[in-house]
């Protein structure tokens, strides 16, 4: 009785499993091609969601506005004013002004035909994927890419369709970096001169105990609107991206 019991508990289990590991397949297609079951696509656009703010960071402009307004925020001397929140939402929404033609030419190349059932799966992620690697391509210095390549064991590359993403993603955040400190060290000076010249008056005042900070901020502030300076920031890292 108890037997019994136990194979007519695991019958449908072992059943339904059965059942979902056959829809977990690659199917052939009638022209050679290979089709991802809808169970396997699902579970794939799934990841790529969970990996979305990974992707948001290391393969658009955000990481190097974000760079660039933390240098601009520490060069202020403003401590948490704007906050971090501020920050990452003005990032965000310039980060998709700037790369709203290439997520246009993404959706025209492999979203839509896809939805359509013009391509599949798999062609509509290649084709896709085209417009993302061409712009981080005209934004990744040489050297950087040499120097991964280099590290990967590659001497060099027949052509551009030839890199891969696992070589182009780190050179790509490496030249990001490398231009937001550039950015951020041209913002820096004039907020400098004005921390030292503001400190050399005090000192020779003999008020020593008065902090310098305090008496430059307002000195800084007034320069940063006299200049229009949020315009002149966003505007220079938007067009630093189609120079």
């Amino acid at each position: 009785m108890k037997w019994a019991l136990l194979i007519a508990l695991l019958l449908p289990t072992g059943v339904a499993a059965e059942n979902d590991l056959t829809l977990f397949t690659m199917l052939p297609g009638a022209d050679g091609s290979e089709t991802y079951s809808t169970n396997i696509q699902i579970l794939l656009i799934m990841t790529l969601l969970s990996v979305l703010p990974a992707l948001l960071m290391t393969m658009t402009s955000f990481t190097r506005i974000i760079v660039v307004l933390a240098i601009l925020r520490q060069a202020m001397g403003t401590m948490q004013t704007p906050s971090n929140q501020i920050l990452i939402g003005l990032a965000l929404f310039t980060s998709m002004f700037i790369m709203m033609p290439v997520f246009e030419e993404i959706y025209g190349k492999g979203v839509e035909p896809y939805m359509e059932g013009e391509l599949a799966f798999q062609g509509a992620l290649d084709e896709g994927i085209k417009p993302l690697r061409a712009f981080m391509l005209n934004q990744t210095r040489e050297v950087d890419l040499m120097m991964f390549a280099g590290l990967a064991g590659i001497d060099s590359f027949n052509s551009n369709d030839d890199i891969p993403l696992n070589i182009l993603l780190p050179s790509f955040v490496t030249s990001e970096l490398k231009t937001a400190f550039q950015i951020g060290f041209l913002i820096f000076i004039p907020f400098l001169i004005i921390d030292l010249v503001v400190a050399s008056v005090l000192m020779s005042m003999g008020m020593m105990m008065l902090s310098p900070m305090l008496i430059s901020l307002p000195f800084k502030i007034m320069l940063f609107v006299l200049v229009d300076g949020w315009s002149l920031i966003l505007g220079t890292l938007a067009s630093s991206f189609y120079s």
